[in-house]
């Protein structure tokens, strides 16, 4: 389910503390066989992705899904970190979790800190507008001078920041943002085109698709570096769930389409 703010330096501090940890470490996949659990980090308030069911306190949500399933093809039973997406990625760096399942988009500043399996998630940036808001943004150059909500430390701050001029706004999770634009606060809310989906079909705020403004974007599941035999065993369980059909089965179930190929 993402850095200009404090995510530099914190990439960097990440960069440094998984570099360290590589050293005279065992493969994590021995690790984890050895614990009998991987431990998985996620936001669990981001649906339909992760979020904790209102009456059950369950997880449920589409990483959920996906991470249940990568566990258990490993022969592991999954242990689940809830975290603020802002600290995340140093936390993964600083061992507390053994990987991240939450849309974590794969781009080169993490690349240097972490490795990524293949992509399991296809999606793209959009804006999401008061629905009595007929003003259309083609681009996020056009947005400056306005105020844009964003998650904190997410790649959509990062893009934002990076368009100059644009008021950005970081919030710790969707409903907050999308709360604070319904209101006029902010005039326009960016996030991945299929959490926009998700929350216009399940909001009563009266809000409205924008406009998609930003190339189709990966995610994947980070972890440590100097891990081979885990990332080849954990790209193993993914190419054979798509190729069974179950990475595909999971993706209908929460968006009614395979968000698991390149479209």
């Amino acid at each position: 389910m993402a850095l200009s703010r404090r995510m530099s330096v914190k990439l960097a501090a990440a960069l440094l503390l998984a570099t360290a940890a590589q050293v005279h470490a065992a493969d994590l996949l021995a690790t984890v066989k050895a614990r009998g659990t991987l431990k998985i980090a996620m936001e669990g308030v981001y649906p339909p992705f992760n979020y904790k069911d209102a009456k059950t306190g369950e997880l449920q949500g589409y990483d959920v899904d996906v991470a249940k399933l990568v566990a258990s093809r490993l022969g592991l039973k999954p242990e689940f970190v809830t975290t603020e997406w802002a600290s995340i990625l140093a936390g993964l760096a600083s061992g507390k979790y053994d990987v991240i399942v939450s849309q974590v988009t794969i781009q080169p500043k993490r690349e240097l800190a972490f490795d990524f399996s293949t992509p399991y998630t296809y999606s793209a940036p959009q804006l999401i507008q008061r629905r009595d808001d007929k003003t259309e943004y083609a681009s996020l150059a056009a947005l400056k001078g306005k105020k844009l909500g964003v998650g904190q430390g997410s790649v959509y701050e990062m893009q934002a920041k990076a368009a100059g001029g644009i008021d950005v706004r970081g919030y710790p999770a969707a409903p907050e943002n999308l709360r604070d634009l319904s209101v006029g606060r902010i005039d326009a809310a960016l996030n991945d085109s299929l959490m926009t989906a998700y929350l216009l079909k399940t909001s009563d705020l009266p809000i409205r698709a924008g406009a998609r403004v930003g190339a189709v974007e990966r995610c994947g599941i980070p972890f440590r570096k100097g891990n081979p035999e885990f990332k080849a065993a954990l790209n193993k369980v993914l190419a054979d769930a798509a190729a069974d059909g179950s990475l595909k089965a999971i993706s209908v179930k929460w968006f009614g389409t395979d968000v698991s190929k390149a479209p």
